[in-house]
């Protein structure tokens, strides 16, 4: 799946990770969204305008090399997935506006 991809790699020092938990860090699902927002506006020059759909099956830790998957869905609609050494950490479709 992949019309578009975009590499993430989410630092320990990200100032969301420090309540994102305790002792036990994982990344936050509106960073991970953050990170289809940019890999959209990287692919087709659109602003993320709405999440129609989201999915988490599994985290990310700091440090941890991910990638997110963008494929067309029609009607300014992508589908995405967000990658870790082959397992699906999330899934979606979004919307982009001009």
């Amino acid at each position: 799946m992949s019309d578009f991809a975009h590499s993430l790699c989410i630092e320990h020092d990200h100032p969301a990770l420090p309540g994102h938990f305790p002792g036990d860090p994982l990344v936050p699902g509106v960073i991970l969204l953050e990170q289809v927002a940019l890999a959209l506006r990287a692919w087709r020059q659109r602003r993320l305008s709405r999440v129609l759909e989201v999915k988490f099956l599994a985290p990310l830790r700091p440090g941890q090399a991910a990638t997110v998957h963008l494929v067309d869905a029609g009607h300014g609609r992508a589908r995405f997935n967000i990658e870790h050494q082959g397992s699906i950490l999330a899934r979606g479709l979004v919307e982009g506006a001009g």
